[in-house]
């Protein structure tokens, strides 16, 4: 925990937030500010700055919950597909690193890096999203299917 960091506010239950997904090393809620409902952050529980900075172990069980949160925001929230990104530093709005996972849908107006919020209704539309989320990761993992070129 680092003071002063929301996020570590969030993890600690300090700061209120949809959290969809907890367990021992990671946890994940959604963006108060997202570019489409279901916009969720993934961030490890310990105060971690950067990717660079994550110790080696943390790597896998992060990005497989990154994985998980894009799986469901097409299977529980009927997205056709997803953003993944992640700032270093640069862009980076709370020093404590954490991967945005976005809902994407064709035509969605998406450009560049210059993209329109697009806000909850409120926020019972908040906790909506959240819940369903929160039972689509509860759910057993299926193994993602690969198809080759």
């Amino acid at each position: 925990m680092t003071a002063g960091c929301r996020f570590c506010a969030i993890v600690a239950g300090d700061l209120d937030a949809q959290v969809v997904y907890e367990d021992d090393q990671l946890v994940a809620f959604l963006d108060h500010r997202p570019l489409f409902p279901g916009h969720t952050l993934v961030v490890p529980r310990a105060h971690v700055e950067t990717l660079p900075e994550v110790p080696a172990d943390l790597l896998t069980p992060l990005f497989v919950l990154v994985q998980r949160v894009a799986q469901a925001l097409v299977d529980a929230l009927g997205a056709e597909g997803s953003f993944v990104g992640q700032n270093n530093r640069v862009s980076q709005s709370v020093p404590h690193l954490h991967v945005h996972v976005v809902p994407r849908r064709r035509k969605d107006g998406l450009r560049g890096f210059f993209w329109p919020r697009h806000p909850y209704e409120g926020d019972a539309h908040m906790a909506e999203v959240a819940a369903t989320l929160r039972r689509a990761l509860q759910e057993p993992s299926a193994p993602v299917s690969r198809s080759d070129p």
